[in-house]
């Protein structure tokens, strides 16, 4: 029996988060859903590149690093805004509903 080295098992995680990330945007309709499936691809791309980075030298790549900093601030950001216009599309949608059940046109 062969033991998994350590950046292989965080590379194969990496990749597994990334592509059940997908398939949670890919899958799902609800919005914050969708931006929950985002980060967990995010993430998995910040493992493997953190992985990437480690190699199996002894030596360790900062540009990877650096990467995953700066991807880590974007990511915070575009979640943020992403989840302010999902409150903004949540109240349309509300109002829209209010306004048709006040004419008394709602369809089911």
């Amino acid at each position: 029996m062969t033991m998994l080295s350590p950046s292989l098992i965080y590379g194969l995680t990496g990749l597994l988060l990334f592509v059940m990330g997908l398939a949670g945007l890919l899958g799902c309709a609800e919005l914050l859903r969708k931006i929950l499936a985002t980060n967990i691809m995010a993430s998995g791309i910040f493992l493997f590149l953190i992985t990437i980075a480690h190699g199996s030298g002894t030596l360790i790549d900062p540009v990877p690093q650096a990467m995953v900093l700066t991807g880590i601030v974007v990511s915070v950001s575009s979640t943020a805004v992403a989840l302010a216009l999902a409150c903004h599309v949540q109240e349309a949608a509300r109002r829209h509903d209010l306004l048709q059940k006040k004419r008394g046109t709602v369809r089911r």
